[in-house]
């Protein structure tokens, strides 16, 4: 249908609710009425299979609709699910009968706006046709808020035509497809105070955390830390599952309530628990194993609460909505945090150390999940039947919460769900068809694949349970009471299988080697060393795992952040730490991935994988084993809250395919920007450049020599407890102390003081004689261009600043380059560390800086400049009248603007090349 064709169809909607509207607006009229009569209708026209007339099995439908089953007074499902690609969702639609008032009634809006925020979509809408509003669902809905709160849109079928076009071109099936939905949702969605339902899930979390660890503390006082966090972790993952069963229609709605009308509130619930274990198997419920959790102490109070706010009114919370994804979001960060136990008995939950270390928990995004998935575990089951996929083993090293995991076993779901759909059940079939009467995988189904293909690891045993769990989740999706209870009783088997053997928890880069060279195992608890030959024994006698996924952890090794014998271990096992200058654990997770003997792998990390020296050798050994089919980076921080730029490589044995270089940008839409052939060296890999780029860097650097051939350079000192050490007044034997904040190019002031030998220094240039001498360059270390003054006095100097000497070159002439447009051009291009992020300039990349050679005229013409420019800039700090600072500085914008001109001559560069420059 036209555009045209459609406008038409809905003016004879409009005619008729107009005409019949007192009919249609009495309250006998029914909301199934209305759906039939005009909402279906209006979402045909715009394009939308609402009847399903393609015949899709009900897992691929465009539109569903949700059966209403109404809980304690409360509607369960939204009227209408709008889908794209395979059933990823993009709004719910929220029917109601023409006699609710939709502008006012506070609701239907909390309603649809609950099930949008647990969905974590962006917008959803409601209508009884004569009304229509769309709202912001990333706000987290409130039951008193009014119903203007959070709406985007509003109008009456009165409005239709006048509004067709926005209608059209936002909701119409065409331009969906075309990303006009994704445009409007980035120009109307106001984020402004928003609280996503995994941060508020989070916080939901922790606090059950504090009050399950304070009561089990308080009430069991044999139990130490380490099986406190274990209690309370079992309890919370045991009811969360529970809930999300009893939403789901796997569970009798109000199953855990029932443990709060007598007696001992967790024993009834422990109780549920056992039925559980029965039922499900699942390894959640294993409670041979769990030496704990039935004795348990907790106040009646303390489960009363919990459960009480898992249910509506109390819970946000829609648990038939909100998915495994998102929960696993939550959970990411809750593992990242530790309870800590005082002396009466009260819980404080804390960042681990390790997690303080590393800056924080970061949730890999959903789109980068499913890149790396599709780009290895969808490359190696292309074209296979289910009996070849069933030998393929996939394995995240550092699994965490289960993004990967989850995101490669839903690709694997997908994929046998459309191959039984397309070519018939397999001849043999076992106790039930692989498809159920509605297109879904059955239970066995979904249980051999996880069981079959699906591996991970994790040190911390809070991380593998939850793991487990997402995993479980998943594996129960679709599934209702009918289903299990048939599968129970009919060929007696338990819903769920166990995943001990899938999911391991150890440390992935330490063997059990670890131990010859130790006399004291007491580390062991704390290191958990982990042979990945005796934990996966039937898949190394195979070969070893086919495909490598994840985001290992991103942590600078030192002395002071680790365990001395963990690196020694690292020392003499890992090429990438002992031959590397700088030692991160993301590099050893790269070197280990080899030794699991993938066909192909694929790891997000930080970018400064991709250029500095310090992870030559870990470019070195990825090469020598894989060749990288890709490499993706962004022109924006995929992780939120952390200004760390990133990258994803994905590299497969015997390909012989190019690299390709590829860009995600904000929308997160991919684009192959070139193909590339890496040299096995230590060299960078340069991305960023096609050819001609290349080209013109190569002619760079053949007429210049490298900085760090005609200076020597040190970093500034890092001073302890420096705030307390540096004073305001200067005494006779205290120096200026520089910070990088006190500097800008070709200028410097100073208002702190100190005394060297009272300075605790403990890094960068202790030395009193590479502080002090003079005359000297400063460059600023951070930001993605250079800022670099002159320095003829003694200062002291701080590690956010790298100092200059030499003898061999002018240094004012080589700091009219440094200052230069081209210079900062160069850098920001080829050098810079972490140039989505914080980014810092490297003492390694500057002394790579292309130094040209200038005749004696023109060092001299440079240096005058610089010299005068200097000289501008010490009266511009003296300058009261803003005229006179105007005048100064139209002064220094013409010696620098000079300063240019004769540095894009002395390299040589074009028109073009210049006006490149110009405009960065």
């Amino acid at each position: 249908m036209t555009k045209e064709q459609a406008k038409i169809e809905i003016e004879k909607l409009v005619q008729r609710f107009d005409f019949h509207i007192n009919e249609y607006k009495n309250s006998d009229y029914n909301e199934t009425q209305t759906r039939r009569d005009f909402i279906d209708p209006f979402f045909k026209t715009l394009g939308w299979d609402i009847d399903n007339e393609q015949d899709y099995a009900e897992s691929y439908r465009e539109v569903i609709h949700e059966d209403k089953i109404k809980i304690a007074g409360a509607t369960k499902a939204p009227d209408y699910s709008f889908r794209i690609g395979g059933g990823k969702r993009l709004f719910f639609v929220e029917a109601k009968k023409p006699s609710v008032a939709i502008k006012d009634d506070i609701h239907p809006a909390y309603q649809v706006r609950r099930y949008g925020w647990n969905a974590k979509l962006a917008i959803s809408i409601i209508t009884d046709f004569e009304e229509f509003s769309i709202y912001d669902c990333s706000k987290k809905p409130n039951p008193t808020d009014k119903a203007s709160v959070a709406r985007i849109e509003y109008f009456t079928y009165k409005d239709y035509l006048n509004k067709f076009d926005f209608i059209w071109e936002t909701f119409s099936k065409e331009h969906v497809l075309k990303g006009s939905f994704d445009k409007f949702l980035q120009n109307s969605a106001n984020k402004k105070g928003t609280a996503t339902v995994d941060k508020e899930f989070l916080q939901s979390l922790d606090k059950w955390r504090t009050y399950l660890a304070t009561s089990i503390s308080w009430n069991n006082k044999g139990l130490d830390e380490d099986e406190i966090n274990f209690a309370v972790q079992q309890t919370i993952d045991r009811i969360i599952f529970l809930r999300i069963a009893e939403a789901r229609s796997v569970e009798v709605y109000g199953n855990l309530k029932t443990a709060l009308k007598q007696g001992d509130y967790y024993q009834n619930l422990f109780k549920i628990f056992q039925e559980a274990d029965d039922k499900y198997n699942s390894g959640i419920f294993d409670l041979k194993k769990d030496k704990i959790s039935k004795n348990l102490k907790i106040e009646n109070k303390i489960i009363k609460t919990i459960v009480s706010e898992l249910y509506y009114p109390e819970s946000p919370y829609e648990f038939s909505v909100l998915s495994v994804e998102i929960l696993g979001s939550a959970y990411e960060q809750f593992l990242g945090k530790t309870i800590s136990i005082d002396k009466a008995h009260h819980a404080k939950i804390e960042e681990k150390p390790e997690v303080r270390k590393a800056g924080g928990v970061y949730y890999t995004p959903q789109y980068v999940v499913e890149y790396i998935v599709k780009n290895t575990v969808g490359k190696l089951i292309e074209g296979r039947t289910p009996k070849e996929i069933s030998k393929i083993k996939i394995v995240d090293p550092a699994c965490g919460s289960g993004s990967f995991l989850i995101g490669a076993y839903q690709y694997l779901l997908d994929f046998h769900k459309n191959y039984y759909s397309n070519n018939g059940k397999p001849s043999k079939v076992k106790k039930e068809n692989t498809l159920t009467p509605e297109g879904y995988l059955t239970t066995a189904e979904k249980k051999r694949i996880l069981l079959n293909n699906i591996f991970g690891v994790d040190i911390d045993v809070n991380a593998v349970e939850v793991t487990k769990l997402s995993l479980l989740l998943k594996c129960m999706e679709g599934e209702t009471n009918a289903s299990i209870n048939y599968q129970f009783k009919l060929f007696n088997e338990r819903v769920l299988p166990t995943l001990d053997e899938n999911i391991k928890c150890g440390n992935s880069l330490v063997g059990t080697d670890f131990y010859s060279n130790q006399l004291d195992y007491g580390d062991e608890k704390k290191i958990k060393p982990f042979n990945w030959h005796n934990g996966f024994p039937n898949i190394f006698k195979q070969g070893g795992f086919d495909c490598v996924i994840g985001n290992p952890p991103y942590l600078k090794l030192t002395i002071s952040n680790s365990d001395a014998d963990l690196l020694s271990y690292y020392q003499n096992n890992f090429n990438s730490y002992s031959g590397g200058s700088s030692k991160n654990l993301f590099q050893l997770f790269l070197e280990k991935v080899s030794k699991l003997s993938p066909k192909i792998f694929s790891f997000i990390t930080p970018e400064a994988l991709l250029t500095t020296d310090s992870n030559g050798k870990i470019r070195e050994i990825i090469l020598e084993n894989f060749n990288l089919n890709s490499i993706v980076t962004f022109d924006h921080f995929v992780f939120q809250d952390a200004t760390i730029g990133t990258t994803i490589i994905v590299g497969e044995k015997n390909s012989k395919e190019k690299t390709k270089i590829v860009k995600i940008d904000t929308t997160q839409q991919q684009k192959v920007i070139q193909e590339i052939k890496l040299n096995k060296s230590l060299e960078s890999w340069d991305v960023s450049f096609d050819d001609s780029s290349k080209l013109f860097f190569k002619k760079i650097l053949s007429s210049s020599k490298l900085m760090g051939e005609l200076v020597e350079m040190s970093k500034g000192m890092v001073v302890k407890n420096r705030n307390d050490i540096l004073t305001q007044t200067p005494t006779k034997k205290s120096l200026p102390f520089l910070l990088g904040n006190c500097m800008k190019r070709y200028s410097y002031y100073y208002d702190r003081y100190a005394e060297y030998e009272k300075l605790e220094i403990i890094g960068g240039t202790r030395d009193y004689k590479k502080q002090t001498t003079i005359p000297r360059l400063l460059i600023r270390r951070t930001g993605s261009s250079l800022c670099a003054t002159y320095s003829d006095k003694q200062e002291l100097i701080e590690s956010t600043l790298y100092i200059l000497r030499s003898n061999k070159i002018n240094l004012k002439f080589l700091l009219g380059l440094l200052n230069s447009k081209f210079l900062s051009f160069y850098l920001s291009k080829r050098l810079v560390t972490n140039s989505q992020g914080f980014p810092q300039i490297l003492m390694g990349q500057l002394e790579q800086l292309p130094i040209a050679t200038a005749n004696k005229e023109i060092q001299n013409e440079i240096e005058k400049l610089v010299e005068q420019i200097l000289k501008l800039n010490i009266e511009l700090q003296e300058i009261k009248l803003q005229s006179k600072v105007s005048q100064n500085q139209g002064k220094i914008d013409y010696c620098e603007n000079r300063i240019n001109e004769i540095v894009y001559q002395l390299y040589d560069l074009t028109e073009d090349e210049i006006k490149i420059i110009e405009e960065k």
